[in-house]
């Protein structure tokens, strides 16, 4: 059997590689300019047989990260990369694009197979300010019988600001299933037209602002034809669950869980706020949906 191995490029990035196979990298030090709203991401991902199912820096929004937790309406601020949107004025270009910032480790660690990480991080706004401190947990495991590695990913926020701060959506200030902002997936070209899934059926574009437990995308890649399949799963503890989720198979494929897609969070100062997902990158298609979606489910359930 091939073996995990956890590379550590320091300052930089952490990686996971399977065999000859880098699966995953997390860049938790970004070089990108203030107007992406520079934040951890990961990129590249790869399923087991090495296919590639991320896009970093699409020239049409290139704030765009791989998979990275991303929030475009913070208050009058954005963590999410370019124009904000607002109900005076729709898009606009402001000095007001955040950085989520890497202050440090509290564990990185392999062991049987399995990446676990604790990071700490400070939410900074353009003009200097720490809104909020983020607790980050992750752990990712290497699942060869189900043709799949799961992340799981959770992440504590607390509100330090010294006033209130509402999250919400370019949907809250008016744009119709525009509710993007969550733990964001951008997939590559080739999975343009592929195939949305939930436990209630399979669709595309239709299924925008559905709320269900899980959400997974299939889509074939070019060169040799084959399928890879995204699926993320909301925790059954997240306040609202099950999610609404925001999702695009066209023009481009995308999705996330949007805990903020039609209603407004207020979060007081020293208040906190808790999230966790799991996300399941396998090979095939739409077939395995189901039990990928209770491979990340069980995951969830004991961590």
């Amino acid at each position: 059997m091939p073996r995990a191995r956890l590379v550590h490029d320091l300052g930089y990035a952490l990686s996971l590689h399977y065999g000859p196979t880098e699966l995953v990298r997390y860049v938790y030090q970004p070089t990108d300019a203030q107007v992406e709203s520079p934040r951890p991401y990961f990129h590249p991902m790869r399923t087991l047989a090495g296919d590639l199912v991320s896009l970093y820096r699409p020239h049409d929004h290139v704030w765009h990260k791989g998979l990275a937790w991303s929030l475009p309406n913070v208050g009058a601020e954005n963590f999410w990369g370019g124009p904000i949107y607002l109900r005076e004025g729709g898009y606009q270009q402001r000095s007001n694009n955040g950085a989520m910032r890497h202050d440090g480790f509290d564990r990185v660690e392999l062991h049987d197979g399995q990446v676990t990480v604790e990071e700490r991080l400070t939410w900074v706004t353009e003009a200097g300010e720490a809104w909020f401190a983020e607790a980050r947990s992750m752990r990712i495991a290497v699942e060869p019988d189900a043709g799949a590695w799961v992340l799981l990913f959770g992440t504590h926020l607390v509100n330090q600001s010294g006033h209130d701060v509402v999250f919400g959506s370019p949907t809250t200030q008016g744009r119709p299933n525009a509710g993007y902002g969550g733990l964001f997936w951008r997939g590559p070209r080739s999975f343009t037209g592929g195939s949305v899934h939930t436990p209630a059926g399979a669709g595309g574009d239709e299924l925008m602002g559905v709320r269900e437990p899980w959400l997974a995308f299939s889509g074939r890649h070019d060169d040799h034809g084959r399928q890879s399949t995204v699926v993320m799963v909301d925790a059954a503890t997240n306040a609202g669950h099950p999610t609404k989720w925001f999702v695009r198979s066209t023009p481009f494929a995308c999705f996330c869980p949007a805990p903020f897609f039609d209603t407004e969070v207020t979060l007081a100062p020293g208040a906190e706020l808790a999230l966790r997902y799991a996300v399941v990158v396998a090979d095939g298609g739409p077939d395995g949906v189901q039990r990928w979606a209770k491979l990340g489910t069980e995951a969830l359930a004991v961590w």
